[in-house]
């Protein structure tokens, strides 16, 4: 199956294809910086600063046009009003807790945690839910990406430098 992802890449420039791929929900930089960086091998600097762009150009969209946009769809498709009531709960239940603790610096650490269900598409969706202003929520959401980005680029050197060691 990943061969089959990594397929559609092939004839991409290395740094659109990690921008490409970090532009997609779940994937994100947790995805996108180790491709980049072991089937792709672009330079540290390159795989995460693809990555970061790839990330953060969709949440600018979500942050700005998500509540027109699910309102638009839910009204005229209950497909859509199916899933923006489902996303929107799971969003919700993950990030509430979070919220009512820590406020604004809990939208920065919910992006920054780079596990599935997190990241810059859902802190994205949270900013809208829990009345973040655009203006306020991207900056957020900004300096989650860059944390994630900083992890996910650690735990990849980390994991396949302790490979290196044992061979």
């Amino acid at each position: 199956m990943i061969e089959n992802y990594l397929d559609f890449f092939k004839n991409i420039p290395p740094e659109f294809a990690t921008m490409l791929i970090a532009m997609t929900p779940i994937a994100e930089s947790r995805v996108a910086i180790p491709i980049a960086l072991g089937v792709f091998k672009l330079s540290i600097v390159s795989a995460v600063f693809w990555s970061i762009i790839g990330t953060i150009i969709p949440a600018l969209f979500i942050v700005l046009y998500l509540k027109p946009l699910a309102e638009f769809l839910s009204k005229h498709f209950k497909i859509a009003r199916i899933f923006f009531d489902w996303w929107f709960k799971s969003v919700v239940g993950r990030f509430q807790n979070k919220y009512d603790k820590y406020k604004r610096v809990a939208l920065i650490l919910f992006v920054a945690i780079p596990l599935p269900f997190t990241g810059a598409w859902s802190g994205s969706v949270a900013s809208f839910l829990f009345g973040i202003k655009p203006r306020k929520a991207y900056p957020l959401i900004v300096i989650g990406v860059l944390i994630s980005a900083f992890i996910v680029t650690l735990a990849y050197y980390g994991i396949f430098g302790a490979f290196k060691l044992v061979k």
